[in-house]
């Protein structure tokens, strides 16, 4: 009998965020909860659109566009909020849809291009990806560029301290 090793495969949960398909691991994942709007705090970054509670738990909600320096998502019957644990607190993380979960192996993942920035790069890597569900969106047949995220890069202990 032979026994097969998995360890170089994870499981991802891959959603959109404007035109772009973003991924993390499923183990960083706690539930995804439809949108409903937080509570707004005086005092913190824009792009910290409040809090909600969690089973009791306050969670703050970020707007992951508006953290990545894009525009403000535009919230529609679709959007979704990643309840994630970052650096051991938890955080919301509102996104336009969530696409699909999908098996990939590490080995696949290519580094993030190195580019001259003002900050760490939040993209951990990049991986080519067959879903059904994300090429069918998007129109394509032969797989999808998913940007896989660093939750621990996107610097939001302090901020989420302050917002929980």
């Amino acid at each position: 009998m032979s026994s097969i090793d998995n360890s170089d495969e994870r499981k991802i949960v891959t959603f959109s965020l404007g035109q772009q398909i973003f991924g993390i691991d499923m183990s960083a994942l706690i539930e995804i909860r439809e949108w409903d709007e937080p509570t707004p705090l005086p005092g913190v970054p824009s792009y910290i659109k409040g809090v909600t509670n969690l089973r009791g738990t306050v969670v703050p909600v970020v707007g992951l566009a508006e953290r990545l320096g894009w525009a403000p998502s535009v919230v529609h019957a679709r959007s979704c909020i990643l309840v994630v644990n970052v650096d051991g607190k938890q955080a919301g993380f509102l996104v336009d849809e969530v696409a699909d979960i999908v098996l990939i192996k590490d080995s696949d993942i290519r580094p993030a291009p190195d580019v001259e920035i003002g900050e760490a790069s939040v993209i951990a890597g990049l991986v080519k990806t067959t879903s059904r569900t994300i090429e069918a969106a998007h129109g394509s047949t032969d797989g999808i560029m998913v940007l896989l995220l660093d939750l621990d890069a996107l610097g939001l202990t302090r901020q989420l301290d302050m917002a929980a």
